[in-house]
């Protein structure tokens, strides 16, 4: 139990408990991720199969992510610490008539369970929400299969991003409701990809996310600046 709570934000995960509810309305709260999901889905397939494969989505809240690849045919396992989010998840089930196991449980617990067990492991928009983000990849690390691979998506940290994603994304165009994130919280790619050779993991690629407010559409580009996704892979 106390592995499972000493890297947890209480603030945070009141938040999202508190938007639970919205989670799968398509114009609500979450719209973004409904958005970006297929772009995340799209990045993860391009490098990893994902048909009969055993996946861990860490920080899964609502399931979207985990839906998505559930419907791909791999075998898939949600873990998040908010209890309303996975309350909602697992109703979810009922309507989409997948199959996903949710558990409440952290990362690190994960890790000292099942060590080596899990072909993907993804962790999208959760590292810049917890204390101790580099404890996330470590467990990530230790949670991957010899050849699994690791994908990770937060935001950078710079003047760029603060004006982009918090003052243009949650106060001017309303993408996101106000405080989701905090700009100390966010992580430079240097940061994330030292974390992640320290615990034992090879970087294979990195994209951008960007978005267009005039034609409303995402893409997936080389440009870091803002949003960005990192995929690695634990060597054989």
């Amino acid at each position: 139990m106390t592995a499972m709570h000493s890297n947890i934000d209480r603030r945070e995960i009141s938040k999202f408990d508190a938007l639970a509810s919205r989670w799968w309305a398509r114009q609500g709260e979450f719209r973004t991720l409904h958005h970006i999901n297929p772009l995340r889905l799209e990045y993860i397939e391009q490098r990893a199969e994902l048909k009969n494969r055993r996946i861990l989505d860490i920080g899964c809240g609502g399931g979207l992510l985990a839906e998505a690849m559930a419907a791909r045919g791999a075998e898939v396992t949600g873990i998040d610490l908010a209890d309303e989010p996975l309350a909602v998840a697992k109703l979810h089930l009922h309507e989409s008539s997948l199959k996903v196991h949710y558990r409440k449980i952290s990362a690190e617990a994960l890790a000292a369970e099942s060590s080596a067990h899990f072909d993907v492991i993804t962790c999208m928009e959760m590292l810049e929400h917890v204390p101790r983000p580099e404890s996330i990849v470590q467990a990530c690390a230790a949670l991957a299969k010899p050849d699994g691979h690791v994908f990770f998506s937060t935001l950078n940290r710079n003047p760029k991003s603060f004006l982009l994603a918090i003052v243009g994304a949650e106060y001017a165009l309303r993408l996101l409701p106000q405080g989701t994130h905090e700009y100390a919280k966010f992580i430079r790619p240097s940061e994330l990809e030292r974390w992640a050779r320290q615990a034992g993991l090879e970087l294979r690629d990195s994209a951008g996310l960007h978005y267009n407010p005039l034609t409303r559409i995402y893409r997936l580009g080389g440009n870091l600046d803002v949003n960005y996704f990192m995929h690695f892979q634990r060597p054989g």
